[in-house]
């Protein structure tokens, strides 16, 4: 599933839990049947789920473009440098490196 795929399953599922509670609702305050509501509330779920959670093809129609290996080796990994050395500055510690008994006297 590519990035706009999980973008239109999340609207999708947001979408249809929502129509499926208020169908639930008015469903279940008609018939005076609370047992009814949730029954179809879950069988909404369940619809739901199917719907989303498989990979379908609709959710892969922006494929991401990788790059081949040996492209990928002509650009390395940034190098972090330490922060002591390039920095200058001096690194606060926490209550853990401080100790427990000065942050809370």
């Amino acid at each position: 599933m590519d990035w706009q795929g999980q973008k239109l399953a999340e609207h999708l599922l947001q979408i249809f839990l929502i129509a499926f509670a208020i169908t639930a609702f008015i469903v279940g305050y008609s018939l005076a049947s609370f047992q009814l509501m949730l029954a179809v509330y879950a069988g909404g779920v369940v619809l739901t789920s199917l719907m989303i959670i498989p990979n379908w093809p609709w959710f892969n129609k922006h494929p991401l473009k990788w790059l081949e290996p040996g492209e990928a080796e002509k650009y390395p990994k940034p190098v972090k440098e330490k922060e002591g050395a390039a920095g200058g500055g001096t690194k606060k510690k926490g209550w853990a490196q401080d100790g427990f008994r000065e942050y809370f006297r």
